[in-house]
């Protein structure tokens, strides 16, 4: 009676798998309509309030005449005309900075894995201004190169250094050397705009990273970088998956686990460093976005990296608006906003006691 039962409760278990997977399927598809339709909403959100809020008539007037090469004589419409080149840079920016995170996370197997936490914005922040300073460059493209160079050699640096000493690279280890290479590298930003009037006035406001610089020539610059980067990275979700059973279970799966992790992380600080050339060092949008997403749609990489990107486009859009709204006639920076909601969550991850893999 008992192997009778037991066949059964086996064969019900069975019988209900398959449709777990629909149903998972189909929660996930919800999941990724409700983030696109939310990216539509907060962009339309973006166009209609700031200094100077405006109707949805006018929202629709400044797109269509935008569309049609047309400069409206409504000045609400002339409004949302001159908001949307920021507002498809905040898209953008968000997106990239939330893969970035996302792919960190997962390389590392580290919660605190973010560009900001780790110095990677720094690091591209400081090349960029001493391109600027001493080399005299002042092209989109100058700025870009800078900021990938700034940006790997300081992702580099701060992994060797979580890697010193007994255990190995560890999330605190890391997050610690992060914290230290950030705050240093800021001196040596602080150093060399105090002196230069004329550098310290043309990125005071991009040091503290907002989007408001936003033009269509620099961010034609950007945008080659930022999909190839973003497509490298949906295409090593699966790969990245195995990475999180364990490199020798990578390994039996038939995964190049060194490969795999240089490609990935070279996408990783390429998006970071390609925002930060434009944007400035926006930090907490690639530490608070996929934690957020993973408690909606799991740990598989395969949703969670584009779930991330769409949820950072609302995020720092959002900011952005609300940077717009509450400083109006001036505004607050898109970089305060999300470092006064990412502070809290940091604190939260730092309190958990199990943080030592995802």
């Amino acid at each position: 009676m008992t192997s009778v039962s037991t066949t059964t409760a086996s064969a019900g278990s069975a019988a209900r798998r398959p449709s777990a997977a629909p149903a998972q399927g189909r929660r996930r598809g919800v999941v990724v309509t409700v983030a696109v339709v939310a990216v539509a909403v907060t962009i339309v959100v973006s166009l209609s309030f700031g200094s100077r809020p405006v109707g949805a008539a006018q929202v629709v007037e400044g797109i269509s005449m935008w569309f049609r090469g047309q400069t409206p004589t409504d000045i609400g419409a002339l409004a949302v005309q001159s908001r949307i080149p920021r507002t498809v840079l905040a898209v953008l920016a968000g997106a990239a900075l939330a893969l970035s995170g996302a792919l960190m996370q997962a390389i590392t197997r580290n919660p605190l894995a973010d560009p900001g936490i780790l110095g990677v914005n720094t690091g591209a922040a400081l090349a960029v201004v001493i391109g600027i300073a001493f080399l005299g460059v002042s092209s989109a493209f100058g700025y870009l190169g800078l900021a990938l160079v700034g940006a790997l050699l300081t992702a580099f640096f701060v992994y060797i250094v979580g890697s010193i000493g007994p255990g190995g690279t560890t999330p605190i280890k890391l997050a610690l050397a992060g914290a230290a290479t950030t705050a240093a590298l800021s001196s040596l930003v602080a150093a060399i705009l105090l002196p230069r009037q004329a550098v310290m006035d043309e990125f005071r406001y991009w040091q503290v990273g907002n989007v408001a610089r936003a033009d269509w020539e620099t961010m034609g610059v950007i945008v080659p970088v930022l999909v190839i980067a973003g497509v490298i990275a949906l295409v090593a979700a699966s790969s990245l998956n195995a990475l999180a059973l364990g490199d020798d279970v990578a390994v039996g799966l038939g995964v190049h686990v060194g490969r795999i992790r240089v490609v990935s992380a070279v996408a990783g600080v390429a998006l970071c460093a390609a925002v930060t050339a434009l944007a400035g060092p926006i930090g907490f949008v690639g530490l608070m976005v996929p934690h957020a997403v993973r408690l909606i749609s799991g740990p598989d990489l395969r949703w969670l990296l584009p779930l991330s990107a769409l949820g950072g486009a609302v995020l720092l859009t959002l900011a952005d608006t609300i940077g717009r709204v509450i400083g109006s006639p001036g505004e607050v920076e898109a970089g305060i906003i999300t470092a006064f909601l990412g502070a809290p969550v940091l604190i939260a991850i730092a309190r958990r006691t199990r943080m030592k893999a995802l």
